[in-house]
């Protein structure tokens, strides 16, 4: 009789929104499951279409000077610093990784944009032609073929000029560039937080393959701080994640979903969230590699971090039906041991400076990369941890996994820690070819030698649990200084080109001289032979 009646109130709540009887936020409740508080229906609180970007003068320059972003830190469940690592790979000989590079070029930064926050929370994305990449607090189009920029850099609210509301007036960054690789659709998103609450999320949609065409424009809103979004490409929606915050407190995670099938028409939109409590942080949805779908109806899946172990989610959005949406878990899949990165803070060291970068070692490091063969189900993702051995003292290395058979008992097929020498490595991202083959850049910094930037990576034939010896994309020529300025990053992005299903772009920050607020970035393609 409760199901009944809680099914019949949803179902009015929904029409309710649908005849504009209620307002813009409308929350659908669902009985809770696995822990996490009530499902919530939320539509757009605002959405049109832009004209082309290409016809958008730049935004004004951002008002405010350097300023370094705020580090607000989550505490993932039950984890520890004191676990020993008993994943090591501590060693990587042989020639570097065999893949071929084919293509290095500077992205935004020094010299080309004058930077004015730190960190640059580097991400981008490969389309057909173009190569979008957004940092803290710009973003620029660029050409595949050549590097060139064909568009920017430009200030991140550029893109919602015209918009209206704080969408338009804030750039307050932790920018996401995704392609959505079945719809050949671009998908940009930046936060608003400045004068909340309500804080916004700022989502567009490109209306065709071109970067600097017209996008369809939406804003969501929540009543809490919606920090650290992650976006994940689904066919039911574009899953997104968050670490909410109740002033500096830490709230719990919250996961949503967004209507794609209406958002790649331009239609009103509406959300479908779950908010989670304070056990669980650093959540992050699964995006999909490659135009091949998950078999229909395959949930998205949604992990974090925890004692040796990685919780996981299944999360289903029905937009026809809310009421029938759900957020399963989390089970519990065992792992190698191991301890979180800079649990007391920066821990990073760096070359001539007694000055420390952060690890943001508390969370997975974006993307959880899915990718569907014809025998199997793979998901890859990463995050920093504490390594030390009797031969050296500690220093960061990358915990890296493959997970397969989601859809049914996720099962962890293989992992390690990739440690060969007593340089930190960390920041990474992970994407899967369609052969298989696994690729992960990073950054890397010692006492010897400044912070720059590396990338490794697996044959789908190498014996499981190992990284071929690494290759430099770019050395770094200085080190981060300043008052206490330590923020590095907060996450880097490995994707896959939609042209091939097999060229890896990966792009991440260093710096050319010593300094603070000088970064610049770096975006670099390559791939493996036997993809083809």
């Amino acid at each position: 009789m409760r199901e009944k009646y809680r099914r019949s109130l949803a179902a009015l709540f929904v029409l309710a929104w649908f005849f504009g009887l209620v307002g813009a936020v409308t929350p659908v409740v669902q009985a809770a499951q696995g822990g996490q508080a009530g499902m919530e229906m939320q539509q757009a609180v605002h959405s049109d279409t832009s004209r082309p970007l290409r016809e958008v003068k730049a935004s004004s320059p951002f008002a405010a000077g350097p300023h370094e972003k705020p580090l607000r830190l989550i505490q993932p469940n039950g984890t520890t610093p004191s676990n020993p690592d008993t994943a090591v790979q501590d060693t990587a000989t042989g020639p570097a990784v065999s893949t071929t590079g084919l293509r290095s070029f500077d992205g935004v930064g020094v010299p080309n944009y004058q930077v004015n926050a730190a960190p640059p929370d580097t991400n981008g994305a490969a389309g057909l032609t173009q190569y979008v990449q957004w940092v803290n607090e710009a973003f620029a189009v660029f050409d595949k073929a050549t590097g060139n920029i064909v568009y920017g850099p430009v200030n991140g609210n550029t893109l919602w000029q015209g918009f209206g509301g704080p969408c338009e007036t804030n750039n307050d960054g932790d920018p996401i560039a995704q392609y959505d690789k079945a719809a050949n659709r671009w998908v940009l998103t930046q936060f608003s937080v400045t004068g909340g609450p309500p804080y916004y999320q700022c989502v567009a949609i490109s209306a065709t393959s071109d970067a600097t065409g017209a996008y369809y424009r939406y804003s969501f809103s929540y009543n809490q701080f919606n920090d650290y979004p992650k976006l994940g490409v689904w066919p039911d929606g574009y899953y997104i994640t968050f670490n909410m915050f109740s002033g500096n407190s830490f709230a719990g995670a919250k996961v949503c979903s967004y209507d794609r099938a209406k958002m790649l028409t331009g239609a009103p939109a509406s959300q479908i969230c779950f908010q989670l409590g304070t056990s669980y942080g650093g959540l992050l949805p699964s995006d999909l590699d490659s135009a091949t779908p998950p078999t229909a109806g395959t949930p998205n899946f949604v992990m974090s971090f925890g004692l040796n172990s990685l919780n996981f989610w299944k999360f289903h959005s029905d937009f026809a039906t809310p009421a029938n949406s759900t957020l399963t878990g989390p089970s519990s899949i065992p792992v190698a041991s191991f301890s979180q990165a800079c649990t007391t803070g920066a821990c990073i060291p760096q070359a001539g400076t007694t000055q420390k970068l952060d690890a943001l070692g508390d969370r997975l490091m974006y993307r959880l990369a899915y990718r569907k063969f014809s025998d199997h189900e793979a998901l890859v993702v990463n995050h920093s941890v504490r390594v030390g051995t009797n031969k050296r003292n500690s220093s960061t290395g990358l915990r890296w996994y493959e997970l397969r058979s989601p859809s049914t008992k996720p099962t962890l097929y293989q992992q390690g820690t990739y440690a060969p020498d007593a340089t930190s490595r960390w920041m990474g991202s992970m994407a899967m070819d369609k052969a298989g083959n696994i690729g992960i850049g990073y950054s890397a910094s010692s006492t010897s030698i400044f912070p720059g930037i590396r990338y490794t990576g697996r044959a789908a034939t190498d014996p499981l649990g190992t990284l071929q010896a690494e290759s430099i994309i770019q050395n770094g020529g200085g080190s981060q200084s300043g008052s206490q300025l330590d923020r590095w990053g907060d996450y880097s992005s490995m994707s896959i080109d939609p042209a091939d299903d097999c060229t890896m772009w990966y792009t991440t920050e260093y710096l050319k001289t010593t300094g603070a607020f000088n970064w610049s970035t770096r975006i670099a393609a390559f791939k493996f032979p036997n993809c083809v």
